[in-house]
């Protein structure tokens, strides 16, 4: 038996990104544009950076609360209570090292091995992978266009919850196809999860990215202060802090001993200077973070509305997040199909099979960016489809 081999097994089962694949491919290129990634081209602002540079310099590089520094907890607490109208507790606040690590936490805290989380599909990659590596089943609901547009059943949500079942997560506004939950639904799936004793997992990371509305509908908006729901949230999309790796959970302060203690196993609390800047992002950011969107919607327009006037094109304009999730008539294999735009067309992409089995000839394209490379990248993209098909 290899070395390798002697890995546990569930490691060895974790599945390679089929978005970085894209990425290594052509990284680097010389006028690619990189549409693959979930981030913006914008930089952190300034007013966040020296916020983190002043606190690096006044000496705060020792260890920290596990929980997060109490000026976070409380600005996320005032945070949550001024967007959603609803009082917070800072107790209900817990800072971790980015929301992919506020996914496992919450994770390690409710599933292992023999459980199942139902999620709906297609989804960001990396939260079945790491319920998988936690030891649960991951199931999935795929969301069904209808009448032009994502819809959720809930009868197959519903009937997809076993006794196994430990919690059902739902992205909304949604990664990949920007599909956001209305206030129906999000009631629907409420009264699911009391009905059946299983928590939600709400991951509303794209919240503000809402064209249609201040805000997307949230749990925030019809749960009550008992109900089984567990934000988690980060600090990457809103104020341009992907680098940073500076996320949130929000939970029932009862909970807060065993955050406490997964985090101090895991990464043992985020350095103090990164939770200034998150502080200063917090305080000072909405009119950063209203420019993203205004800036986000106008591209959305460009970019969805040059690839569907090819009439080749199935694209349902995204409701939030900023995604073009889209398949091009002819094309059966998004991930050979994205590796040919990257070298033909000069054009990033992400394959749709990394979202899940059912979108496997679909692609996504990121198009928060400046104005001129989205319209650049979409001349490009409508270029190579004429020649394509």
């Amino acid at each position: 038996m290899s070395l390798l081999q002697r890995l546990r097994p569930a490691a060895l089962a974790a599945p390679e990104s089929g978005i970085v694949r894209v990425i290594n491919h052509a990284r680097g290129r010389e006028g690619l544009i990189p549409l693959w990634a979930g981030e913006g081209d914008l930089p952190t602002p300034a007013f966040i950076a020296d916020a983190a540079a002043q606190s690096l310099q006044a000496g705060e590089t020792f260890y920290t609360w596990q929980r997060g520094i109490p000026d976070l907890r409380e600005a996320l607490a005032d945070y949550v209570a001024r967007l959603y109208d609803r009082p917070t507790a800072p107790e209900r606040i817990f800072v971790t090292g980015s929301g992919m690590h506020a996914i496992q936490t919450v994770i390690a805290a409710l599933a292992g091995t023999g459980d199942e989380i139902v999620f709906v599909a297609p989804l960001w990659p990396n939260f079945a992978a790491a319920a998988g590596l936690a030891g649960a089943r991951p199931v999935e609901v795929p969301l069904e266009i209808r009448d032009g547009a994502w819809r959720l059943d809930l009868v197959q949500l519903a009937a997809a919850i076993t006794p196994r079942t430990r919690a059902i997560f739902l992205n909304t506004p949604n990664n990949p196809t920007g599909w956001t939950a209305d206030a129906q639904t999000i009631r629907a799936v409420l009264d699911l999860a009391r009905e059946r004793g299983v928590f939600v997992i709400a991951d509303e990371i794209y919240s503000r990215f809402f064209y249609a509305g201040t805000r997307a509908p949230s749990f925030h908006d019809e749960m009550r202060d008992d109900d089984p729901v567990i934000f988690v949230n980060s600090f990457s999309k809103n104020w341009a802090m992907t680098g940073w790796r500076v996320g949130w959970i929000e939970a029932p302060a009862a909970f807060g001993d065993v955050v406490e203690n997964l985090v101090q196993y895991s990464n043992s609390g985020v350095a103090a200077f990164m939770q200034r800047g998150a502080v200063a992002a917090i305080r000072e950011g909405e009119s950063f973070v209203a420019s993203q969107v205004e800036r986000a919607g106008a591209a959305r327009d460009l970019f969805c509305d040059a690839l569907l006037a090819t009439n080749r094109v199935r694209l349902v304009k995204p409701e939030g997040a900023f995604y073009a999730f889209f398949a091009i008539d002819g094309i059966e294999d998004g991930m050979t199909a994205a590796l040919r735009i990257a070298d033909e067309a000069n054009v990033g992409l992400a394959p749709g099979a990394a979202f899940g089995p059912t979108t496997e000839n679909y692609l996504r394209a990121c198009f928060h960016r400046r104005l001129d490379e989205v319209e650049e990248a979409a001349d490009r993209l409508v270029r190579w489809i004429g020649r394509a098909t």
